[in-house]
């Protein structure tokens, strides 16, 4: 059964201590909310199960298609990754491209974000909200079970935030897991692991 186990995972960030003794399963067709005040860890813990930082001691375990799990994940963090003088469906076709295994098309991700209208509109002139919504269709251009968001609905509007509830339910639906760095409840029913609390 494809699943993301973690077991007592510690992670050090210049010396010092960040994330301590973290451990959770994560299965398929689930979602795993990450809360806590900034600071306690939540975008170390998504950065540490994509391998982008190196962890102390414990393991991340990927039972599941694509190995280690940053190969079976998007990681979706505060940069939107796109590259500002290419044009919206030139920045997915790019990502399509290097990214793995293919997904839906270019133009059916951006219908399902609602900017199918701006594809020929080069990033950099894209607001702060539209570049997140591009950023959802990322997700879509490439099918990666694994997604590791990192405060997701920062800079959306209400409507915005709606389309991302639906990919959301859409993913964990058809098998998919989620493991959410979040201030705020997600749109589908998930667990919770709050962050920082003391021992």
């Amino acid at each position: 059964m494809t699943r993301l186990d973690v077991r007592d995972l510690a992670v050090e960030r210049g010396g010092r201590p960040v994330l301590a003794g973290i451990g959770f399963t994560l299965a398929a067709g689930s979602a795993l909310a990450l809360t806590g005040a900034n600071g306690a860890g939540k975008s170390t813990l998504l950065r540490a199960v994509a391998g982008l930082v190196p962890v102390t001691s414990g393991r991340v375990d990927w039972h599941g298609e694509g190995e280690p799990p940053g190969e079976a994940a998007h990681y979706f963090g505060h940069l939107d990754a796109l590259k500002p003088p290419l044009d919206v469906a030139d920045n997915l076709a790019l990502w399509s491209k290097v990214a793995g295994k293919p997904g839906l098309s270019v133009i059916e991700a951006l219908e399902r974000v609602a900017l199918d209208h701006l594809a020929d509109m080069p990033a950099a002139y894209l607001s702060a909200g539209q570049r997140r919504r591009v950023a959802f269709a990322r997700l879509l251009v490439v099918r990666r079970p694994l997604w590791l968001l990192d405060e997701p609905t920062a800079a959306l509007d209400a409507e915005a935030e709606a389309t991302f509830g639906a990919l959301l339910a859409d993913h964990i639906a058809s098998g998919g897991l989620a493991l959410v760095a979040t201030h705020r409840p997600l749109p589908v029913e998930a667990a919770t692991l709050r962050l920082g609390e003391p021992a």
